[in-house]
């Protein structure tokens, strides 16, 4: 795998998370799960102060091929949505772990970032899948 930050934690279901150092974590997906996507034509974004549990579905991306749920990776309040992904969700393509970046959450639990995958982890699952 080309390009997988190793400061990031990510989820068997292909989002990555930043903890951002101040209660809050930014969420997106990775480059192998944009890769499988192709083409992203469109982002549902959650709404702002919506709160997700760990597991929930929380997003929609749409690309020519298909349409995926994203999982919330960890549970508590979006704080910020990336508003850029409107008019270009195809930043998700281009810029999966910087500019494509999903939405931010509150954390209810800094504690479920204990549980999610290393990139070497997360690296070892992915080419269990291919």
């Amino acid at each position: 795998m080309s390009n997988l930050p190793t400061e990031l934690k990510y989820a068997a279901s292909h989002e990555w998370i930043r903890d951002n150092g101040d209660g809050t974590v930014t969420l997106g997906i990775t480059d192998f799960a944009q890769e499988q996507l192709g083409d992203v034509v469109f982002v549902e974004l959650p709404e702002v102060g919506r709160e997700v549990s760990a597991g929930e579905e929380f997003s929609v991306v749409e690309s020519v091929k298909a349409a995926s749920d994203i999982y919330a990776s960890v549970g508590g309040e979006v704080v910020e949505v990336n508003e850029q992904l409107q008019d270009s969700p195809e930043l998700i393509n281009e810029s999966p772990f910087a500019d494509g970046w999903i939405c931010k959450l509150k954390l209810a639990d800094a504690g479920e970032l204990d549980a999610l995958l290393s990139a070497e982890d997360y690296a070892e699952r992915v080419a269990e899948e291919g």
